[in-house]
């Protein structure tokens, strides 16, 4: 086995493509999904269309203009400015103050601030009105509270009150969520694709043979090609957790050897699937994209690091559970974010355990020392 491990060692050093996937793709993949996948929606643009111009209008669009998620871009006269200008994007946000607001503020009447959207976005529309609501009911309190004072009625408190607090990611900045999870989709590519290769590679190269030939036993190879990938996978690993911490400021408040021990059962896990690939093509080319797309999709759509695996239609959520990532995921999250104890994690944790059983038996199976 260990001669399989030098072996294998030596090949991914003279194999300049496979260096550089290994020495560049975690800092590639970690910046491009780290940056690009980005839920905090801050700075909408705005136009207004002031349809009163009174103090109490000014009073609220100053309240737009304080918000760090709205950024007020000028004023309009009408309201097929407004539509030309939401049409065009030249703003996401257009609000619509009635010509009677401060009299009915000041009546004490319910009055109408209108918020138009472009759907074809739905996530940010739907964030936008969110915001928009917020800001418009923390003007109305206010006002609400000064009305009841100018007629001395005395400002009746709410029976219920709601007091927020957010525990582990307190400024619920996306960043600290997301850029865990990328590493289990960094891991889910670089170890299936690399691991793909393996098998294929010997066939196409005319070595198979030799390898057939000698004593060493299907498990021996099987473990003499994973060993070195393993070690590299826990490099990467390493790198991933330093970029989250250093260069994107996620907190870690869990323990380096939970880490070192989830991040390692899901290695063998992904390397496996990988091996097993790379066993029934035959062919680098094949085994590649199939690796690619076995280490990619599945982790980065049904891992739950994308879309909660809760709000998944019932029908896709059972097959969430034969992806890997989904379990490292929630192994991430919680070691950078709550510092939970492998104890706490016992269920993700055996579910790779049985993952690897499973995924190293079929492997072992599928493959044979003969030419067939």
């Amino acid at each position: 086995m260990f001669a399989m491990v030098r072996k294998e060692a030596l090949q991914i050093m003279r194999d300049s493509r496979s260096l550089l996937i290994v020495l560049l793709m975690p800092l590639m993949l970690m910046v491009v999904l780290g940056y690009g996948v980005n839920l905090d929606i801050k700075h909408l643009t705005v136009l207004v269309y002031d349809r009163e111009g009174s103090q109490q209008s000014q009073d609220l669009l100053k309240r737009f203009q304080s918000s760090d998620y709205f950024e007020v871009v000028g004023t309009v006269n009408d309201y097929r400015s407004l539509s030309d200008a939401i049409d065009d994007n030249r703003c996401q946000l257009g609000i619509v103050i009635p010509h009677d607001f401060s009299e009915s503020l000041a009546d004490g009447q319910p009055v109408a601030v209108q918020a138009l959207v472009d759907g074809t976005d739905e996530n940010t529309a739907q964030i936008a009105i969110g915001y928009a609501q917020a800001v418009v009911g923390a003007y109305e309190q206010s006002a609400q509270a000064d009305y009841f004072s100018r007629n001395r009625m005395g400002v009746i408190p709410p029976a219920i009150t709601v007091e927020q607090r957010t525990w582990f990611n307190e400024d619920l900045e996306s960043k600290n969520f997301i850029v865990p999870g990328v590493a289990a989709i960094v891991m889910a590519v670089i170890g299936t694709l690399l691991t793909s290769l393996t098998i294929a590679r010997e066939w196409e190269r005319g070595t198979m043979e030799q390898l057939i030939s000698t004593p060493v036993t299907a498990l021996e190879i099987i473990a003499g090609k994973l060993i070195p990938y393993f070690a590299i996978g826990l490099v990467d690993t390493f790198i991933c957790a330093i970029i989250a911490v250093t260069w994107f400021d996620v907190p870690f408040r869990g323990s380096l050897a939970v880490l070192v021990v989830g991040s390692g059962l899901y290695l063998i896990a992904i390397q496996g699937l990988g091996f097993w690939i790379s066993v029934i093509t035959k062919n680098q080319l094949a085994a590649s994209q199939i690796g690619l797309l076995a280490g990619f999709l599945p982790s980065m759509l049904l891992s739950g690091f994308t879309f909660p695996i809760e709000q998944m239609p019932p029908g896709v959520q059972p097959f969430t559970l034969i992806v890997a990532a989904r379990y490292y995921v929630v192994i991430l999250k919680n070691v950078f974010l709550k510092g939970t104890g492998l104890d706490a994690l016992a269920i993700p944790a055996l579910a790779l355990v049985l993952y690897s059983f499973v995924i190293i038996a079929i492997s072992t199976k599928s493959f044979r020392k003969s030419l067939a």
